[in-house]
């Protein structure tokens, strides 16, 4: 059984020696560990610095295409080189090496096919109180709409075997942490979380500048994953409100005309109204048609799955691959 470690990379000369050197070289039940860094359009030295530390294999993007895409280069890279079994973590050496071995234990025992780390983000210390409240809101998110029981749903530190890294397709630009944790529930992945450990931060967060910058790219993040997943639900609760302000709007025309039997007046109220009766029953019907394009999603989705099993079978080099450094 072959595992593969991979790493995004953005410009990590500093902090991937430490990370790279604290990550396992042999884990329990499997046979090869191999690691693999993803350049995502690095202006350092971090490419050489990864062949400098005896990383196997390299997918380096020709510019910077952000997190998301560089996670799916990096397991669509991993596939192809023959990995069983794919462990993602990240380059600033948050999670601790040693930790791998949990996380694949699942996978090996054929317990789970995805396993996600818990960091136990409550008592992360240089996590803020925003921070740690947003991480628990999308957490639950995604344990509403998954039907999952995962604890800590932005954990980038996770394994997965080759029949769940497959399926996966992540079409959100910024991050790939919360909709794939969807995509597995929704699509009979059997999910399992360990809980492991973090290092001491060694640097500031590539991807927000601030709590605030956190707050303000996570929140339209979780509410564009929750709309894409279960657009009938989302529209038809918004639909509800807009028919309950269309109510009030007409409530003094109908007290007036039940109670003293005028008809007249309220004209404003009354076109207030219909036009909101309106626009609810627009809201209805945009989710009946989000319903039946999440339907075609998901064919979307495993037609995607369909194609990778071909480029397997015909030996389809990786995108964007190079060799890196040779064993002696």
């Amino acid at each position: 059984m072959k595992l593969i470690i991979q790493i995004p990379c953005l410009n990590e000369e500093q902090t991937l020696p430490q990370t790279i050197a604290d990550l396992p070289r042999s884990v329990p039940g499997i046979d090869e560990v191999e690691l693999l860094v993803v350049d995502d359009g690095s202006t350092d030295r971090t490419v050489e610095v990864a062949r400098q530390c005896g990383v196997q294999h390299i997918v380096r993007l020709t510019n910077h295409k952000g997190l998301a895409a560089g996670f799916q280069a990096g397991l669509d890279a991993c596939l192809k080189l023959g990995a069983d079994v794919v462990v993602n973590t990240d380059a600033d050496n948050q999670y601790r090496g040693e930790d791998v071995a949990k996380l694949v234990a699942p996978i090996v025992a054929g317990e789970a096919d995805m396993v996600v780390g818990d960091r136990r983000v409550g008592g992360i210390e240089h996590f803020s109180g925003s921070k740690k409240r947003l991480q628990r809101l999308g957490s639950w998110v995604v344990r509403r709409v998954s039907g999952t029981e995962i604890t800590d749903a932005t954990s980038g530190f996770r394994a997965y075997n080759r029949e769940a890294a497959l399926q996966l397709l992540v079409v959100d630009n910024f991050t790939y942490t919360l909709e794939s944790l969807i995509q597995a529930g929704k699509m009979l992945v059997a999910v399992d979380e360990v809980e492991v450990g973090t290092n001491p931060k060694t640097r500031e967060s590539r991807l927000f500048a601030s709590t605030g910058s956190y707050v303000r790219r996570n929140a339209p993040a979780l509410l564009r994953i929750y709309t894409r997943y279960e657009p009938l639900r989302v529209f038809s609760l918004a639909g509800l409100v807009v028919l309950l302000l269309a109510f009030l709007a007409w409530l003094p025309f109908l007290l007036d005309w039940i109670l003293s039997g005028d008809s007249t007046g309220h004209v404003q109220s009354l076109i207030l109204g219909a036009v909101l009766f309106i626009a609810a029953v627009q809201l209805f019907a945009l989710g009946v048609i989000g319903d039946l394009l999440a339907s075609q999603r998901v064919m979307t989705q495993r037609t995607f799955e369909r194609v990778r099993r071909v480029e397997l079978a015909l030996g389809v080099e990786p995108s964007h691959y190079e060799p890196g450094s040779t064993p002696e």
